[in-house]
């Protein structure tokens, strides 16, 4: 029987478990909920950055001749 073990870099429940208590002593129960929003705001805020270079990229690629000036070559 294949048991599943969750994995996060190598780690195994027990030592994730020692590393929430370390989080829960060190900042304290109050401060938790503060840190996740924190958190959660900066991993949105690297979502949409991604997003909008994806679409600018996409946006360009789709169309490089856009940018091009053929007069401007010619009258060189």
């Amino acid at each position: 029987m294949n048991h599943t073990v969750l994995l996060f870099f190598n780690l195994g429940g027990g030592e994730l478990f020692v590393i929430l208590l370390f989080i829960i002593i060190f900042f304290g129960a109050k401060k938790i909920p503060e840190l996740a929003r924190g958190l959660g705001k900066g991993i949105r805020e690297f979502k949409n950055a991604t997003s909008d270079i994806q679409k600018e990229i996409r946006n360009n690629a789709s169309n490089p001749l856009d940018d091009i000036d053929i007069t401007k070559d010619l009258k060189d």
